[in-house]
C-alpha cells in the first residue's frame, strides 16, 4: 500500500475517486484479512463505507478545500467507541454493555476527512489475553499486543493509518514486531474519552503508519496543542542508552543487533545508568495497573466474570488484593521516578533515549503477545516514544525505540526523522 502522506495527497486530488477507493479497500480486506484477522468482522462494511464516501464527496466537491485525511481509511482499536460500530473490546461480553459515546479522537479523525475502515482486534480489554490476529511477516508468530490488529492492519497494507492504545507496551511492541512506525505521545496529549480504560493513570492513545512521515501528518491532527518546534532540530541529536539491568532483559542476538544499529547511526551516544532501580519501577507500575484494572472492572466483573478469559481474571483478582494505600504509594514512587528521569536527561544533555523496542523479534505462537518490558519505564514516566523499523532477525522485524522528554512530542518526531534517515542510508 502507498504510505499515508502520498496516499492522502492522491485522495484529496481525486485519484482514485472515493467510490473506487472504497471498492479497492473492501476487496483488499476481504482478500487478506481472513488469514490475518486484524479486523473485527463486519458484514456491512462495504455499504457503510460507500455511504460515508458519498457524504464526503458531497461535502468537499472542491479538491482544494478537502481536509488532510480526506478519504484515508483508518483502523480503530476495538476499545475505542465509534458511532455505528459495536465495541467488543476483544471480549465475550454483550456489546450493548460496553456501549458509550464516540471517542473525541474518532471525531478528530472524521473532521480531518478520514473513513473509519473498521474496528481492529485487541487483546481482551487491552490486557493480556491475545486476540486472533497474526503477524503479517509470518502467520505463525504473534503481532504483539494489545494493539495487535491496528499494527498488523498497517503492516499488511490494509490501511495506511491505525489507532491503538498503550498502557505499558501496547503500541511500541506491536510496531516493532510488525515492522511499522508506532507513536505513543506524552501521557494526556491525545484525549482518551470514549475509550474503555485499562489503567486510567497510564492509558495513552497512539497511532501507526508505515513511515514516520505518516505519523508526522497524523499527530498534529490527533494531539492537543500541537506546535512544531521553533528552529531546525539538532542535526546530530545526542542519544542516551540506558545501561544496567534494563538491557539485560533483551535477547542476546537482539541486543547485539541494537548495538550495531546505534553504532551505525554515527550520532553522539551517552550511556547512562538512568534505570538503576528497575526492579522497583516494575513493581510500582504493576501495582498501579492491577489496582486500577480491578477498579475499572469492579461492576462488570461482578456481573459477567464467567465470560472473562483466564488471563484477565487473574489480573483483576490480583488487583483486588492490592490496598488503596499501596496504590497511592506506587503513584508517589512513580512521580519520583518521573522527576528523576527528567533530571538525568537534562544533566546528561540527552536529546532522546534509544533502546530496543522489544526484547527481540516476534515470538513464535499466538498464546502470548510478548514482553512489554522495553516500554515499561517510559510508560511509567509518561514520556512520548516512537518505534522505528530497524533491521530484522530470522526474517522478522526489529524496532528501535526513541523516547523524548515529557511534552516534547514535536521535538521527538523531528529528531526521530534524523534517525530514520540514517537507518535508511
Amino acid at each position: 500500500m502507498t504510505p499515508l502522506v502520498p496516499a492522502a495527497a492522491r485522495l484529496r486530488a481525486g485519484d482514485p475517486p472515493l467510490t473506487e477507493h472504497v471498492e479497492r479497500l473492501c476487496t483488499r480486506i476481504d482478500r487478506i484479512d481472513p488469514a490475518l484477522r486484524a479486523f473485527v468482522p463486519e458484514p456491512g462494511r462495504h455499504d457503510r463505507l460507500a455511504a460515508a464516501a458519498k457524504e464526503l464527496e458531497a461535502r468537499y466537491p472542491d479538491p482544494a478545500a478537502r481536509p488532510p485525511l480526506y478519504g484515508v481509511a483508518v483502523g480503530v482499536k476495538d476499545v475505542v467507541h465509534v458511532d455505528g460500530l459495536p465495541t467488543h473490546a476483544g471480549s465475550a461480553l454483550p456489546p450493548g454493555v460496553l456501549a458509550g459515546p464516540e471517542a473525541s479522537l474518532v471525531g478528530r479523525l472524521k473532521a480531518a476527512g478520514a473513513l473509519i475502515a473498521g474496528k481492529t482486534v485487541t487483546a481482551e480489554f487491552a490486557v493480556l489475553a491475545p486476540g486472533p490476529t497474526r503477524n503479517p511477516h509470518d502467520l505463525g508468530h504473534t503481532p504483539g499486543g494489545s494493539s495487535s490488529g491496528s499494527a498488523a492492519a498497517v503492516a499488511a497494507g490494509l490501511v495506511p493509518l491505525a489507532i491503538g492504545t498503550q498502557t505499558v507496551g501496547s503500541m511500541i511492541r506491536p510496531a516493532a514486531y510488525c515492522g511499522v512506525v508506532g507513536f505513543r505521545p506524552t501521557y494526556g496529549r491525545m484525549p482518551v474519552d470514549g475509550v474503555i480504560p485499562h489503567a486510567p493513570t497510564l492509558d495513552t492513545m497512539g497511532c501507526y503508519a508505515t513511515d514516520l512521515a505518516g505519523v508526522r501528518l497524523a499527530a498534529p491532527l490527533l494531539c492537543d496543542s500541537w506546535a512544531e518546534p521553533g528552529g531546525a532540530p539538532p542535526a546530530e541529536p545526542v542519544l542516551g542508552v540506558p545501561v544496567g539491568g534494563y538491557l539485560d532483559e533483551v535477547d542476546p542476538e537482539a541486543l547485539a543487533a541494537f548495538e550495531r544499529t546505534v553504532r551505525g547511526l554515527g550520532l553522539p551516544v551517552r550511556r547512562v545508568d538512568v534505570l538503576g532501580d528497575f526492579d522497583a519501577v516494575k513493581h510500582h507500575l504493576r501495582t498501579v495497573i492491577r489496582y486500577e484494572l480491578a477498579q475499572v472492572h469492579r461492576d462488570l466483573f461482578t456481573r459477567f466474570g464467567s465470560l472473562y478469559r483466564p488471563e484477565t481474571v487473574a489480573a483483576i483478582r490480583h488487583g483486588r488484593e492490592i490496598d488503596r494505600a499501596d496504590h497511592r504509594a506506587a503513584l508517589a514512587a512513580r512521580d519520583d521516578f518521573r522527576r528523576r528521569v527528567a533530571a538525568v536527561t537534562a544533566e546528561q544533555g540527552v536529546d532522546l533515549w534509544v533502546t530496543p523496542a522489544a526484547t527481540g523479534p516476534a515470538p513464535l505462537g499466538l498464546d502470548s503477545t510478548g514482553s512489554a518490558v522495553m516500554s515499561l519505564p517510559w510508560s511509567q514516566a509518561g514520556l512520548p516514544a516512537v518505534s522505528l523499523p530497524a533491521g530484522a532477525l530470522g526474517g522478522l522485524p526489529l524496532g528501535l525505540q526513541c523516547v523524548g522528554a515529557e511534552g516534547g512530542d514535536e521535538r521527538l518526531l523531528a529528531a526521530a526523522a534524523v534517525i530514520e534517515a540514517r537507518l535508511a542510508a
